[in-house]
């Protein structure tokens, strides 16, 4: 770990000589690109800084209790306990800064909601979710923009890709990625039966246009007619939009804007998002050895979570907790992930603490 927080410092002051750089001041793609990475290291850089120059003092303190002054020696002796306490205080904080995903911090992301088995059930699901996370973005002062939609007749979504922006927006969001479970009675079960149906949750930090190089030469475009449920037009005009990234074969297409041009915007926007998440997952794989995964892998196949509606209840089966479902569907998303989230910094330290060597005094 140490090496990886040198390898961020010296990142961080390569930043700082670049962005007092003519060359890269008088271009503001490049400028903007270096003061956001800059601005993600900034809280760490400053920490271990302070961490460097406290371990300085334990060292002279040490060389001083092995002096033959008297009195220096009862100095060192009497300030060394409360240095080398915060310098392990402080290590433990760096530990949890640098286990962190460099994304945590972005205020953007992109979320595709999409029906799993169960047919018209499972797109319903896929709705009654959209409105989980709506009503909760809604108390965290969030804002929803719709990029697609693939509606259904009864009112659900085969399809739902979300851009939602604001403070804490990914941090809080990111380990809803995964499959998500129903169990509850259909509308349209005669019986009474208990079906089981399920979604899945995507959730992508969203990039700058600078962080990601596309140009219309990387990608395929075709148009097409938008549709809606029953296959109904809902213009008659190619306005929808279909991109193709010739290196990855990453497809996405945004119909919702009756504007080509505006459809064109958010394809591109989702295209960027795929793109950013690919080279994200590649280099997780590389450092899977290395850094495992606290909250399950992420696979879009896993089950996270299961809402049982006869029983008002939702267990996230990471941390094997259950909930009251009315809750949790009316906003209060929250209950959830702040257990979550307690549970991830409680595993990254128990990881931190057999993994790092913990500077000696």
């Amino acid at each position: 770990m140490r090496d990886q927080l040198e390898e961020k410092l010296a990142r961080f002051e390569e930043l700082e000589r670049a962005m007092a750089d003519p060359a890269v001041l008088a271009d503001q793609q490049r400028l903007s690109a270096v003061a956001r990475e800059h601005g993600s290291l900034v809280k760490l850089a400053g920490k271990f800084r302070g961490f460097r120059r406290l371990e300085r003092q334990i060292a002279d303190l040490v060389e001083m209790s092995r002096g033959d002054d008297q009195d220096l020696r009862a100095l060192a002796a009497a300030e060394l306990p409360e240095l080398e306490s915060r310098r392990d205080l402080e290590w433990d904080e760096l530990a949890e800064l640098c286990g962190d995903d460099d994304d945590a911090d972005r205020s953007r992301c992109i979320m595709e909601l999409r029906a799993g088995t169960g047919g018209d059930e499972a797109a319903l699901f896929v709705r009654d979710l959209y409105d989980m996370y709506r009503r909760y973005g809604a108390e965290q002062g969030w804002d929803f923009e719709l990029l697609d939609a693939s509606p259904t007749e009864l009112g659900g979504f085969k399809e739902l890709i979300l851009g939602v922006s604001g403070a804490g927006v990914y941090r809080r969001l990111r380990h809803d990625s995964g499959g998500h479970r129903v169990q509850r009675v259909p509308d349209t079960e005669t019986k009474g039966r208990v079906h089981t149906s399920a979604a899945t949750v995507a959730v992508m930090p969203e990039p700058e246009d600078v962080e990601v190089s596309l140009s219309p030469d990387d990608y395929r475009k075709d148009l097409f007619c938008a549709s809606g449920p029953g296959g109904q037009h809902v213009n008659k005009t190619a306005s929808a939009v279909r991109l193709t990234h010739l290196a990855t074969g990453i497809v996405v297409q945004c119909q919702d804007e009756k504007s080509q041009h505006k459809n064109l915007a958010k394809a591109l926007r989702v295209l960027k998002t795929r793109l950013y998440e690919h080279e994200r997952q590649i280099e997780h794989a590389k450092r899977s050895s290395e850094r495992k995964e606290l909250v399950g892998s992420g696979d879009r196949s896993q089950r996270i979570r299961t809402y049982n509606y006869p029983q008002n209840r939702v267990t996230d089966h990471r941390i094997n907790e259950n909930f009251t479902l009315d809750q949790v569907m009316s906003g209060r998303l929250g209950l959830v992930l702040d257990d979550l989230e307690r549970h991830v910094r409680e595993a990254r330290r128990r990881q931190m603490d057999v993994t790092a060597v913990r500077p000696s005094g």
